[in-house]
């Protein structure tokens, strides 16, 4: 039995935005059967000590019985507790009064918001209208149930106006309402449906300077330029590490996949419903998976020359950057016959 602790986080109910950012790609909502859980815990018990279960993967408590479905998780988690962390629904915040008193009796203390901008843009990116108003709302819920409101705010060079426009709403709301209130601004990762947003992605110098002090690690920022002549000679081969805790992400199909990127074909681990446990389980700790295979097929010098662009000014995370170079190399080998790369 293996001493490493896994997570399993499992989109079981499903989610009510269709966010333009989101990491993990747009999946369709289908609620899994009953009895679900726990053949998924059952699945790995005889493999792993330590395992902790999340009833969602995308939008926390997307579920009426969520009190009852929280108790459930931490009733069939073994020798591990799930945590709660600074994330919850905002749109149940809005619509049940019970809400915020549970996230209070369960220990949450902040719970992150996230905006892409004023009214129309904030709508448009969560995909659902009346979004804008719904979190302005969460907030106010939030600060009256005694929980501090985190504001993450994703910039590009569409809403930069718009975002300085939310910082000083925010700073308002600070000063008169709720000083406890964080604020934070960043570029977001390039994977999923983010990874569509590459074109007006921000530009380093374009940053207004309004939010440098608010921008999430912003004097380690890199423009894409930068990246590029960091990687461009270096020859070792992408390298993800499976770790002393691994983290499973769980499709309402029953894939499976880590929690490196986004989840698409060449991620796939395996399916729970159609692979032998004791042979999902090695592929999963040995990292025998069509990406992680690829990996050993290629170097950051090559990618970097293949997809980089040397004259770009888009910021980027060095690790980001990478991940973006890997996820567009699969790409493309997706696009290339079956025949040629196999391995897909």
């Amino acid at each position: 039995m293996s001493k490493n602790k896994l997570n399993l986080v499992v989109d079981m109910n499903g989610c009510p935005n269709r966010c333009l950012h989101c990491w993990l790609g747009h999946m369709p909502n289908r609620k899994m059967e009953e009895g679900s859980d726990i053949f998924i815990v059952n699945f790995f018990s005889p493999y792993f000590d330590q395992i902790a279960y999340y009833s969602w993967l995308r939008e926390p408590d997307y579920c009426d019985d969520y009190e009852e479905r929280w108790k459930r998780d931490l009733e069939i988690s073994r020798n591990a507790v799930p945590e709660r962390f600074e994330l919850a629904s905002f749109y149940r915040i809005v619509r049940d009064s019970k809400y915020v008193p549970f996230l209070r009796s369960v220990g949450v203390k902040k719970v992150q918001l996230t905006f892409f901008g004023l009214e129309a843009t904030q709508d448009r990116y969560v995909g659902r209208k009346g979004a804008y108003q719904e979190v302005l709302r969460a907030t106010e819920l939030l600060i009256s149930g005694g929980i501090t409101p985190r504001w993450q705010c994703f910039i590009n060079e569409e809403n930069l106006d718009e975002i300085v426009q939310l910082f000083r709403l925010a700073t308002e709301i600070k000063k008169e309402r709720c000083p406890e209130l964080e604020f934070f601004v960043h570029e977001g990762s390039c994977e999923g449906e983010n990874r569509k947003l590459y074109p007006i992605r921000i530009q380093k110098h374009h940053i207004p300077d309004e939010l440098k002090e608010s921008f999430l690690n912003h004097d380690n920022i890199l423009s894409e330029a930068e990246c590029y002549h960091i990687l461009m000679d270096d020859p070792s081969s992408p390298v993800f590490q499976v770790g002393s805790e691994i983290t499973l992400n769980i499709s309402n199909r029953f894939d499976v996949y880590y929690n490196f990127t986004h989840m698409t074909k060449p991620w796939r681990i395996g399916n729970l419903k159609q692979a032998e446990p004791e042979t999902l389980v090695r592929d999963i700790m040995s990292g025998n998976t069509p990406a992680l295979n690829a990996a050993n097929r290629c170097s950051w010098s090559e990618l970097t020359h293949e997809y980089g662009d040397p004259s770009s000014e888009k910021v980027f995370s060095l690790d980001d950057f990478k991940m973006y170079l890997f996820n567009e190399y699969l790409n493309q080998q997706m696009q290339n016959t079956m025949s040629t790369y196999p391995f897909f």
